[in-house]
Order: C-alpha cells, then sequence, then structure tokens
C-alpha cells in the first residue's frame, strides 16, 4: 500500500483544488439547475450513463450513501458514489468501488472536462460553482469507469440541487428536520417539499422516519409522479438493536425478507434505521415486491461488517478514548447525545467543540450539555468558524463557567481536552475518560488529520489515492428500461458577481 504521494502529483492535484475552490463557494445558493444543465449537456448526459440511486433528507445520508453502496458491491456491481462534504481531501467526494477517486485520475477528469466547463462560464450570467463542476466531474467520472450503479447524495435540498439533473430510479429520503432553515425553510413541511424535488416519474421511494408533515408533502409529491413508497415502520424497519463490542448487533425486515444476526461496526441507533433504509433500498433497487426476490442474508451480513463511516462517532483512540463525530445540528446532536447514552460508558465526558458561525449553535449546545461534564470550545480555520470567544460565550450561557474551556486553536482544544478527561477519573481507571471533538464536519475533518496519522488510514482504510486501477466491466449492464420497482467570481463581462440576493449556507454539507 502506497503511502507517499508523488511531489508533482501532489502540486497538480493542489492547483486543480484551488482552481475549483477560487470558483463560487458551495456555501452560497442559486436556485437554478441552467448551468449544470448546460455542462452536462455538451459532455454528452453522462448521468444518464448508468442507474442512479438518489438520497436526500437532513441527517444521514451520507452514512445511509456508503451502507447503500457496500451492499451493492458485495453484490459484484461497479460503484460510483458523490458524497459531501469532504473530511479531509477534495477527492473523498468521487468514490469507485468504494474507493477515493485516485488523485492522478482526480486531476485527469478535472482537465477533460475543463474546456467544456469555461464554455458553460462564457454563456451563463454567472460561472459555475465549485459544487456545480465537481458534480460534473463526478457524473464523467462514473460514465468513464463504467460504473454499473452510481449512488449520489445531494448537497442540500433536493429540487434546485445540480445532483437533480440526474434521474434516480430509487429516492431515498432519509429523517428530515430544520437545518438550512433560511433557504428551505423553517418547518419540517417546507423542507420536506424541496426536498421531495428528487423524486422522478415511476420511481420507489424509500422513505426513512419522518415527522408527520413531512410524510404528507412526501406522499404528496410520489402520487404526482406516479411513484412508489416504502415507508420505515411499515414495509421495512429495524426489528431488534443490541449492543455489541465495537458497534451493535441488529435485525432488520427488509422489503423482501428479514435479516438477522447482522453486525454492524458502527455506534448509535440512528445507524440501524439508516442501515434499514440501505437494504431496502438497494432490494427496491433490484425489483423487490415486483418479482425480485430477498437479498442473501450472508451478503447482507458481510457487507454490513464492512461498513465504515468516518467522522460519524468514530472512535480513532484508546485511553482516553477520543471519538469524532460530525454533527452540525440539533438534529444531529440528538442521534449523538443518545448514542453516547446508550452505548459507552464514561466516567468522564469532555466535549471539544468548534462550529459554524451560521448554525444553530446554542440548539447543538443544548442538546449536547446533559451528557457532557465539561467542553473546549474551538474553532476551525475556516472563514465560516464561529470565533472561540464567541462559541465561549454561548457555552458559558448553558453549561455555566465552571465547565467551559477555552483553546484557540484545534490542536490546542483537544489536548486539553484529553487532559481534563484523564485528570478527572482515578488513577488506572482512563478507560472510563473519553473527549468527544464535533460541532461541524469541517471541525471532525481537522481533528482526524490531526490524530489519524497514517494517510492511508485516513482515507477509507483501504486504497491508496493513486493506486487503483479500474478495467472494463464484464458484469451485465443495468439498463433503465428494465428497472422493476417495488410496488466568489465575477460574473462572464468580468464585473464583479457579489449575487447578494442568494442565499449563503452551507451548500453540498448536511450529514449526520
Amino acid at each position: 500500500m502506497a503511502t507517499n504521494i508523488d511531489p508533482e502529483l501532489q502540486e497538480q492535484f493542489d492547483e486543480v483544488e484551488h482552481e475549483l475552490l477560487e470558483r463560487w463557494p458551495e456555501t452560497k445558493m442559486d436556485p437554478t439547475l441552467a448551468r449544470v444543465r448546460a455542462l452536462t449537456e455538451i459532455l454528452g448526459d453522462p448521468q444518464k450513463a448508468y442507474p442512479v440511486v438518489h438520497i436526500t433528507g437532513t441527517n444521514g445520508k451520507t452514512s445511509t450513501a456508503r451502507m447503500i453502496e457496500t451492499l451493492l458491491r458485495e453484490l459484484n456491481l461497479r460503484t460510483g458514489r458523490f458524497t459531501s462534504p469532504h473530511l479531509e481531501s477534495m477527492n473523498e467526494r468521487i468514490t469507485l468501488d468504494g474507493a477515493p477517486i485516485p488523485l492522478r485520475r482526480f486531476v485527469e477528469v478535472y482537465e477533460d472536462i475543463r474546456p467544456y466547463v469555461d464554455i458553460v462560464d462564457s454563456s451563463q450570467e454567472f460561472p459555475m460553482s465549485f459544487f456545480e463542476v465537481i458534480t460534473g466531474m463526478a457524473f464523467a467520472a462514473f460514465a468513464d469507469a463504467p460504473v454499473d450503479v452510481a449512488v449520489l447524495e445531494v448537497g442540500l435540498g433536493g429540487t434546485w440541487d445540480c445532483t437533480n439533473v440526474a434521474d434516480g430510479q430509487v429516492a431515498v429520503i432519509t429523517p428530515i428536520d430544520v437545518d438550512h432553515a433560511h433557504i428551505l425553510g423553517d418547518n419540517p413541511a417546507q423542507i420536506a417539499s424541496e426536498k421531495a424535488g428528487i423524486i422522478k416519474e415511476g420511481a420507489v421511494v424509500v422513505m426513512g422516519r419522518q415527522p408527520v408533515e413531512a410524510a404528507e408533502v412526501i406522499l404528496r409529491r410520489a402520487a404526482e409522479v406516479d411513484a412508489t413508497v416504502a415507508r420505515e415502520g411499515l414495509e421495512f424497519g429495524v426489528v431488534e438493536r443490541q449492543q455489541a463490542l465495537g458497534g451493535q448487533q441488529i435485525t432488520i425486515k427488509g422489503l423482501a425478507g428479514e435479516y438477522t444476526d447482522v453486525y454492524l461496526p458502527l455506534y448509535g441507533e440512528h445507524m440501524a434505521h439508516n442501515a434499514a433504509t440501505a437494504v431496502a433500498a438497494v432490494e427496491a433497487f433490484l425489483g423487490a415486491g415486483r418479482g425480485g426476490a430477498a437479498l442473501d442474508p450472508d451478503v447482507v451480513r458481510e457487507a454490513f461488517a464492512k461498513v465504515t463511516s468516518p467522522g460519524r462517532l468514530e472512535v480513532v483512540r484508546r485511553g482516553p478514548t477520543v471519538i469524532l463525530d460530525a454533527t452540525h445540528n440539533p438534529a444531529g446532536a440528538r442521534a449523538t447525545a443518545q448514542a453516547l447514552a446508550d452505548d459507552f460508558t464514561f466516567d468522564h465526558l469532555v466535549g471539544v467543540i468548534g462550529a459554524m458561525r451560521d448554525k444553530d449553535v446554542a440548539g447543538i449546545l443544548e442538546v449536547l450539555e446533559p451528557v457532557l461534564n465539561e467542553v473546549v470550545v474551538t474553532q476551525n480555520n475556516t472563514e465560516r468558524a464561529m470565533p472561540a470567544a464567541v462559541l465561549g460565550e454561548l457555552a458559558v450561557e448553558i453549561f455555566g463557567a465552571d465547565r467551559v474551556h477555552e483553546a484557540v486553536r484545534l490542536d490546542d482544544a483537544i489536548d486539553l481536552a484529553i487532559g481534563l478527561a484523564e485528570a478527572a477519573v482515578p488513577a488506572g481507571t482512563s478507560s472510563g475518560a473519553g473527549v468527544i471533538v464535533t460541532g461541524s464536519v469541517v471541525t471532525a475533518g481537522q481533528a482526524r488529520t490531526l490524530l489519524v496519522r497514517n494517510r492511508s488510514e485516513r482515507v477509507e482504510d483501504r486504497h491508496s489515492f493513486e493506486d487503483v486501477e479500474f478495467g472494463d466491466s464484464e458484469k451485465e449492464d443495468f439498463d433503465d428500461r428494465d428497472f422493476d420497482p417495488f410496488g466568489e467570481r465575477g460574473s462572464k463581462d468580468g464585473q464583479d458577481g457579489d449575487r447578494d440576493d442568494l442565499s449563503d449556507d452551507e451548500f453540498g454539507g448536511d450529514d449526520r
């Protein structure tokens, strides 16, 4: 396994990354598909070259996408997966057969589509955004591989997300809650209306647990486009869940079968529900309910035993235990708090919290307060980061001054938290001390870079960045017709493109 990156290749990758980040950032949203549709049309609509499983929701999207992909790979299908945001390196967003696209291939794909991006830039009111370009890169990379199926996670919302130029045969909607309120709405029904936009005519909708008002909107959209709906708690769900060493043991009722004794090496009840959703999505993709058979239980067991979800209640150190979690909204914080209470037995737990200033930070802190003995407030190194001093003031209001510490640098904050955890428990019982680093995907990713030293371990724990080859597929191609579903940059003229009328948010970045 290669663990060292060729300096010349790294420089090329860094140049591409810089060019992409010079574009209109993914922290803004423009409700149009015109630019990405123009690009895909010039490219020959690569997103139509393979069937798609499309995933939206407020929390759980990336974890569910990873589970779906792992199941499909266990069925000997070549997969592409597009998720966002990344934890450590931009190429993590585009994966082929479970591994991040190699750095060299990332650079090649960018160079291949850049002339066409330039054409779109010159023909539109505004140049393409970062997220639009990288979505186009994913579509092209998947078509070129080629993949048997692509698993696409929306960046934000659904209807106007640029992944929505693809038509998902299966539309997965994970639990909906309030996040990105100034864009999507301040109640579940409004948010569901935007997210339900990924449901296409004749698709199968796999719907995770939803508030009643959100479920009503989704069902109404499904009826409008003659889509079939499978609902968690009715057509599929978690039958049983027990804690197990390093994760949990679960029984899942799928659409076509029941799967017992499934070991999932991830923590939290929410992950069990994500797993049930993933099983139902794969069953639906293979035609469950319309002549499709149940999955082989051994395939399900083998697939889930291999599942990873970096930065989601991920244990990266023992003695004391250090956990990384990408929680960045109150709904995600509730799932994290419940998992910490159910699946861990800490005598003293210290939180390292670095959040974005445009999030409901007070809401996150209020949810985490009962499970944290102390907090160390900090900040990640992005412009959107809430300053540690401001975060500290919020934390003092919720935790009390005696439980709040401050360290501006993330590495100092982690060191301080480890020291606090070790000092709080008797000598020889450090296993009862814990630290959780949370508050933002960016914070979790930067902490992972600090704490997981081997780069090959940091990225998927399996393949090196550049040494993955993909030959011609000998597998039978899927055909859409055979699918049997279950029952800050300037404008083109060089003037400033302020776009002040458009929303500012974490476009491409909500996952629990």
